[in-house]
């Protein structure tokens, strides 16, 4: 079993003028990426890459999420749509266990419900824990399975 972990990052600051790859983090993004990782690793989740969007926020969730870990920065990760994102999940090494995607709504949801349907909303700081049984390589929609779903707002 693989375990595919996609992170919405986390609650960003609206600041005029500054471009949208710039946002940092809130104060409030800043804990709440913290606990990502803490409610990660307290569930023996630790993952093995985190595949991660260039944009500040995105960077700024994953650093403080799994620090020490591998962060391979992604451009194409920033406004992709699903199917992009689960393109980039298939190019992972085959012997990952644990993979992270860490995004941008709505393709980060969009991707979880695709490859393990639910009903939960994906807010700042929302993770989904997918399990999947086939390789990466061949990662379809609808293959997965929702292990668990976790919100900053809802903990």
């Amino acid at each position: 079993m693989r375990t595919l972990i996609v992170l919405r990052h986390a609650k960003a600051a609206q600041v005029p003028g500054l471009a949208d790859r710039e946002r940092p983090l809130t104060d409030r993004g800043e804990r709440d990426a913290r606990r990502v990782g803490d409610e990660l690793r307290a569930a023996g989740l630790d993952p093995d890459v985190v595949l991660c969007s260039p944009a500040l926020r995105t960077r700024r969730t994953a650093e403080l999420a799994f620090p020490g870990a591998e962060i391979s920065y992604e451009r194409d990760i920033y406004e992709a749509y699903p199917e992009e994102l689960l393109e980039l999940v298939r190019r992972a090494d085959p012997g990952l266990g644990t993979v992270v995607l860490c995004g941008h709504n709505p393709g980060v949801h969009e991707l979880a419900l695709a490859l393990a349907a639910g009903d939960y909303a994906f807010r700042p700081g929302a993770y989904a824990v997918i399990g999947v049984e086939s390789p990466w390589e061949e990662l379809h929609p609808g293959e997965g399975r929702l292990i668990s779903h976790w919100d900053p707002k809802e903990h």
